[in-house]
């Protein structure tokens, strides 16, 4: 939503692109043309007028914020409903969690998953395997290259070429 500054709003210029746009497309005799300026100001006015009008609305969350983390799940501080990841909640709503945070006055680090879910879900990771193929890999290469360094290069002999089937027939 754009944010409209007062001192710098030329509702004149704005009065005469809508005024012009509106007699191209419709057909206005010259007397009332006056009354169509006028009008269509009054109501920028009018507009601008009500927006200054309203005062600021203080954001008032629905949970205290440090009782929106417990354990097990979080509430959300724009409905009050209990979620174990709060991600998919907010994209419903349109906001990334940095959004979020920004919009509540919350931390970087305020978590976006409950703690225990995430323990449980790192502990199935760990079960399954998963992040296990980079340390075998990595120690693997460090075993190659400690015994590449202690031990001492063995020459080979070359292998002798077997002729391949096709071409001893």
């Amino acid at each position: 939503m754009n944010q409209i500054n007062p001192p710098d709003l030329d509702l004149t210029s704005i009065t005469a692109d809508i005024v012009s746009s509106y007699v191209a497309n419709n057909a206005v005799h010259r007397a009332d043309l006056p009354a169509v300026i006028a009008s269509v100001h009054a109501a920028l006015q009018g507009l601008v007028a009500a927006k200054q009008a309203e005062p600021a609305k203080q954001l008032q969350p629905s949970i205290a914020i440090r009782k929106s983390v417990t354990p097990d799940f979080l509430v959300s501080l724009e409905d009050g409903k209990k979620y174990k990841t709060l991600k998919r909640h907010l994209g419903k709503l349109g906001l990334t969690p940095a959004q979020y945070r920004a919009k509540w006055g919350l931390p970087d680090d305020y978590p976006m998953v409950a703690p225990n879910y995430a323990l449980r879900r790192s502990e199935l990771a760990r079960s399954s395997g998963l992040g296990q193929q980079r340390r075998k890999t990595a120690a693997k290469s460090v075993a190659m290259s400690d015994e590449a360094v202690t031990a001492p290069a063995e020459v080979s002999k070359p292998q002798r070429r077997t002729p391949s089937r096709s071409s001893a027939q």
